[in-house]
């Protein structure tokens, strides 16, 4: 696969694969402006470029003098909340950077890319989605991903190897306690991690009047270190078979929101003051994975497919997070 770029991968989720690539002796090069990804994260035997997607010159430059070959690209805003309320930053990084990215694809020949994409392209209330479920994006932040994805669709057909992964809710910290969520946000595992170590932990939910089983919002939740394994096993198998394809990328089960609150409640010992607040414009009701594709197309098994294992390394990477602070 030759040198492999991954942008955003000071990120979360980008850190987890910069480090799963290194064990695995490839040559990484990450590509991060530092806005939601942390210098701490940076794996020290990765080549890294403090550089933003916006910058298509400097961008450039980076392909061209590393001769990369391969591309995960991470780097994009994430906040559905977020999105709904600044539509043109969203615009600027997730379209039009992702469009720069894939200039520089075309102008260096690169032979392998893997965009990540998400679950909000989407249309809402279908409840278990494939890949060939209506896509009808709700919030900005949907819209802006789904722009991505036609980009490399209809730019690289049957000229360079692509997968567009949709993930649906990345949770959980890496078994070492190394690597975890940093930067806060609408990100409800991130927040109830920071609330359970708290006296007296608050936490809010945005809608109580959804038409599910408990009437709260309900999400598929994927470990990170399983979702950072996906890219790799992709990577492999489209350079392999020079194939091209849409991936879901979760664990095809429900979580409520309250069901997350109890099992955080269970491993802290504590008792959450919950506070029922307005619906979020941009919010899904309920959306869970069909993944008969992805266990097919890399003969993939989860490996942290558990709500208790995803808590549990979440509160403990927050308990580290904050005594190192």
């Amino acid at each position: 696969m030759g040198n492999i770029l991954v942008t955003g991968g000071a990120g979360y989720i980008g850190s987890h694969i910069v480090e799963q690539l290194l064990v695995m002796k490839k040559k990484v090069i990450v590509v991060d402006n530092l806005s939601t990804g942390y210098r701490k994260l940076l794996h020290k035997k990765a080549k890294f470029f403090l550089c933003d997607i916006k910058n298509l010159k400097k961008l450039n430059k980076i392909f061209i003098k590393n001769k990369i070959s391969s591309v995960i690209h991470l780097a994009a805003c994430l906040s559905v909340g977020e999105s709904q309320k600044k539509p043109k930053k969203y615009y600027l990084n997730n379209v039009l950077g992702t469009k720069n990215i894939v200039q520089c694809c075309k102008k260096n020949k690169v032979k392998n890319l893997i965009f990540s994409s998400t679950c909000a392209v989407y249309k809402d209330k279908l409840k278990l989605v494939n890949e060939n479920s209506k896509v009808q994006p709700k919030s900005i932040y949907g819209k802006t991903k789904f722009s991505g994805e036609k980009l490399i669709q209809t730019t690289f057909k049957n000229k360079i190897n692509y997968a567009i992964l949709r993930y649906f809710n990345v949770a959980g910290a890496s078994k070492s306690k190394k690597i975890g969520q940093i930067s806060r946000g609408d990100q409800l595992f991130k927040n109830l991690s920071i609330a359970s170590l708290k006296k007296n932990p608050k936490i809010n939910i945005y809608g109580n009047d959804y038409r599910t089983k408990d009437k709260t919002c309900i999400r598929d939740y994927i470990h990170v270190s399983d979702i950072a394994k996906i890219h790799i096993l992709v990577l492999n198998k489209i350079n392999k078979d020079k194939k091209s394809i849409t991936l879901n990328c979760g664990y095809g089960r429900g979580i409520s929101v309250l069901e997350a609150i109890k099992e955080f409640q269970k491993q802290s010992k504590k008792r959450f003051n919950i506070y029922i607040k307005k619906k979020r414009k941009g919010d899904m009701e309920q959306i869970v994975a069909n993944i008969s594709k992805i266990k097919k197309f890399i003969n993939w098994k989860p490996k942290k497919n558990s709500l208790n294992l995803i808590v549990k390394s979440c509160i403990n990477w927050e308990r580290k997070l904050n005594y190192t602070k």
